[in-house]
């Protein structure tokens, strides 16, 4: 009997075709994003790099709904961004999408769990309270449910911030350099928590970062400048970073 190969269907957590953002006219125009066509897997981590200008913060925005397209589309999911309006394009930040900044963004008057469960109580949305029971075990912050964020270190105030963006279970979670403002141990727990939350709960991540040692953390590191992008590498490690990058940034 002949054996017959299925193709495997591979299921895309986010897309952009044809990206383009332009800031400006005339002299001072700057094109940001230059015809960008990606993709992101669904249960994948990408890291975006290249050097300051190379588009990669504006790549991550307008894929988050933060930030409009001059031209070209971004899909989430099945859910086309350029046919939403704002009140649609937030709730589906509240819903599909989940983000972590560099500076954290918690509420100073609000407890852990109140920062954590913030997008959901936004969005009226109800608790799912055996995921939010295993995300507040896997940051570790079992303990620090009731704390303020004057009350937190720095990386807890960050496992904070990443609970936060799990807790609803979106589609992706962006991480704009999540661990810029943290010493080197601590943003290794954060990126070793990012990586257990694809592995184990597969969850799509993408995370721009500076860092070559934080992007070795994911499966693939795209590679941008001038608003393109000019090289992938797939099960990345810090030499073949470096030197991937420095090539990308000398063409």
């Amino acid at each position: 009997m002949a054996v017959i190969d299925t193709p495997v269907l591979t299921e895309l957590a986010a897309r952009t075709e044809g990206a383009t953002k332009v800031y400006g006219s005339g002299d001072t125009q700057v094109t940001a994003l230059d015809q960008v066509d990606v993709t992101f897997t669904k249960g994948q981590f990408t890291a975006i790099m290249g050097p300051s200008g190379s588009g990669k913060s504006t790549l991550m925005h307008s894929l988050a709904g933060l930030d409009r397209l001059t031209s070209g589309r971004v899909v989430i999911g099945d859910t086309d961004l350029s046919t939403m309006n704002e009140k649609e394009l937030t709730l589906l930040r509240r819903t599909k999408i989940g983000f972590v900044f560099q500076a954290f963004n918690l509420v100073p008057t609000l407890t852990t769990i109140e920062n954590i469960t913030l997008p959901l109580d936004l969005g009226r949305l109800g608790v799912d309270e055996a995921w939010l029971d295993e995300v507040i075990r896997a940051v570790g912050l079992a303990d620090r449910l009731e704390h303020k964020p004057n009350e937190l270190s720095g990386g807890q105030q960050q496992r904070v911030a990443v609970a936060r963006a799990l807790a609803s279970r979106p589609e992706v979670v962006f991480a704009d350099e999540p661990t810029g403002n943290l010493d080197s141990t601590t943003g290794a727990e954060i990126l070793s928590f990012m990586r257990r939350a694809v592995n184990e709960y597969d969850q799509t991540i993408v995370m721009v970062t500076h860092d070559p040692v934080a992007a070795a953390y994911a499966d693939r590191v795209l590679f941008l400048a001038d608003g393109r992008i000019l090289d992938e590498l797939h099960d990345p490690d810090t030499d073949t970073i470096l030197s991937t990058l420095r090539r990308a940034t000398q063409r």
